[in-house]
């Protein structure tokens, strides 16, 4: 998301995450501000092998929910990030304790942040370089890998998770549009462990603007 009508329109839809990209090479890198949501949408910063000091600021400036890792971060990297994520938590909820003045409060998310480490797949994948990511991550997300990081707007063969060795839910990602929705019926009815679809620039007029008519009948078609 990158304008604030647009965010208010494609949250009165009600998904479950708004992503906001925050990677000065993406032509939907944001730098506005985020209105009021509903508490129910998880704002999600989208990074790129950004600093841990830099990534941290900017959830805690923005209040968000869950950062979604698009780099070649390690293991390592999420690990620190992820104490550092509940150390800064722990030391804001004690800080807003003792602010009397509400308007001077920090914006808190009423979770701890969740970590989805992405990875692009083409027409194959191994799956061994998942497994130091599985006790520090929340989620994984699989994208199709292309020149730009996400938003690449194509699909990956997605028989290839058919291979899938995990138990760890997964965001399926990459170039999912209205015309993948039968596709997409049966690869849901799987057992795939699918805890959600990402859709993007399947779905704009233009790079950070989504087009309403067709997210809503995305959502209601997926859901029958």
């Amino acid at each position: 998301m990158k304008y604030t009508e647009n965010m208010q329109q494609v949250a009165a839809l009600q998904p479950d995450y708004l992503g906001f990209i925050f990677y000065e090479k993406s032509k939907r890198n944001f730098e506005g501000i985020i209105p009021e949501l509903p508490n129910s949408i998880k704002k999600t910063g989208v990074f790129v092998n950004e600093y841990p000091e830099i990534l941290i600021s900017l959830v805690e400036e923005y209040g968000l929910d869950a950062v979604q890792l698009h780099g070649d971060e390690t293991a390592e990297y999420v690990l620190h990030l992820k104490k550092q994520l509940i150390e800064r938590r722990a030391l804001f909820i004690e800080e807003n304790k003792q602010i009397k003045k509400k308007k001077n409060q920090h914006k808190i998310s009423k979770n701890q942040v969740e970590i989805i480490k992405v990875f692009g797949i083409k027409d194959q994948f191994n799956f061994d370089v998942l497994e130091p990511y599985l006790e520090v991550v929340d989620y994984f997300l699989f994208d199709t890998k292309g020149k730009e990081r996400g938003g690449n707007g194509t699909k990956f063969d997605w028989t290839v998770l058919e291979n899938y060795p995990y138990e760890k839910p997964f965001f399926l990602s990459g170039g999912i549009g209205l015309d993948d929705l039968e596709q997409l019926k049966i690869v849901l009815n799987s057992n795939l462990p699918i805890y959600a679809l990402d859709v993007n620039s399947k779905f704009e007029s233009k790079p950070g603007v989504k087009k309403i008519e067709d997210l809503e009948k995305f959502k209601k078609e997926i859901s029958v």
